[in-house]
């Protein structure tokens, strides 16, 4: 994939106490056993990150560059035979676009979010092309986001540009070629948002149940 210009340059406790009838008070021999209250516990929530936003990126600072992310943890969702059989808890679903403007020229792409993890106020995911004019369908595209805080702004950052470059991956033609980025790899969120936002729900990641649990050391 040849680095271009314009291109990718884009989840109570609730205690329910049985009903107890009113009934005639029995002999001590018979007096039955009062239900223990049941416990429903809430679904863990889930990792996520959703919105929009347009940012300055300091190599194009005078183009309309967006990012569109609506991304959420589901762990153990995509098999990686025979490595992973169940996948990997950071697994994920949803959509990514992004456009670049240049004048009359934008640059575009769609891509199915396939991992996501987050730490505090940061995310970062990737997603795979499934529709572009500038992108490979199938190529792998590292994003990440961390919400601003106590009037700062959104930053996000992405796997193309200025970052995940390798200096002897040239084409024919000794053009350098951009690396694929791996599964939730993405660089530090180095651009601003300018406009619109993005909103991050953390979670911990799900421990896999294939791994034993470890053994207790005793001294």
């Amino acid at each position: 994939m040849r680095i271009t210009t314009i291109g990718a340059t884009a989840t109570a406790v609730a205690v329910l106490a049985s009903p107890i009838t009113s009934t005639p008070a029995p002999t001590p021999a018979t007096v039955p056993a009062v239900p223990a209250a049941s416990v429903v516990s809430k679904p863990a929530k889930a990792a996520s990150v959703h919105g929009e936003a347009r940012i300055s990126y300091i190599e194009s600072i005078h183009d309309d560059i967006r990012f569109t992310i609506h991304a959420e943890q589901t762990p153990f969702t995509r098999p990686m035979p025979p490595t992973a059989p169940e996948g990997l808890s950071t697994d994920a679903r949803g959509t990514l676009k992004f456009s670049h403007s240049r004048g009359e020229v934008t640059g575009w792409a769609e891509a199915t979010v396939d991992c996501l993890v987050t730490s505090g106020r940061t995310a970062t995911l990737t997603a795979v092309v499934t529709k572009s004019n500038v992108e490979e369908p199938g190529a792998r595209l590292g994003i990440s986001v961390q919400q601003g805080g106590k009037g700062k702004p959104d930053r996000l950052g992405f796997s193309w540009g200025v970052v995940n470059v390798d200096p002897e991956n040239v084409d024919e033609n000794g053009q350098l070629v951009r690396p694929q980025a791996g599964s939730c790899m993405a660089p530090a969120p180095f651009t601003t948002v300018i406009k619109g936002g993005y909103k991050v729900i953390h979670a911990e990641i799900t421990k896999s149940p294939t791994q034993p649990e470890p053994t207790p050391h005793h001294s």
